[in-house]
């Protein structure tokens, strides 16, 4: 049976989780941390032991004060290690699609310490506001939601797969 030193020496992967909550005018919810640059979709850290999809809805609820209502999986996202992982090798994003009411809109509370505001942008104006590698994972996961697929990123970017399926052939 293995050690704990061979344990101990196997990569390290962080997770996070996220909501994509669109109205019915096809915008979609963000919200704008006190702690870092740009806009971001609703979620975090996943915490040891637990789900991306619970990460996913316990962050709404801490972030937004509701539990949204999610459709499905909508992008897994791999993130290279760069060192701002705190040490991991390497980041899985999980994005959960779903829908958000006028209702819940108007209802939000932010909690004041992590979050300044939130908007409700077109998909076109995601890129202007949302940081490079958010605004990468969220267009093709737009997309993904219209042909009712989840997409698969390495760094907010669809990999050419049969390039990769004749290499390992």
């Amino acid at each position: 049976m293995p050690d704990a030193a061979y344990y101990a020496s196997l990569p390290r992967t962080r997770g996070a989780a996220a909501a994509l909550l669109q109205d019915d005018r096809g915008r979609v919810l963000l919200v704008k941390p006190t702690y870092k640059e740009g806009w971001f979709l609703p979620g975090g850290v996943i915490e040891h032991g637990e789900s991306p999809l619970a990460a996913c809805i316990r962050e709404c609820q801490e972030e937004l004060g509701f539990t949204p209502r999610l459709t499905g999986l909508v992008c897994v996202d791999w993130g290279p290690p760069n060192g701002g992982h705190g040490g991991a090798d390497a980041v899985n994003v999980f994005v959960f699609g779903g829908s958000v009411t006028a209702e819940e809109i108007s209802g939000i509370r932010l909690p004041p310490d992590e979050l300044s505001d939130h908007a409700m942008v077109t998909p076109e104006q995601i890129p202007e506001l949302a940081a490079p590698h958010v605004a990468r994972r969220m267009i093709p996961s737009l997309r993904g939601i219209a042909e009712g697929r989840t997409v698969y990123l390495e760094d907010g970017y669809e990999p050419g797969f049969g390039a990769a399926l004749r290499l390992t052939r």
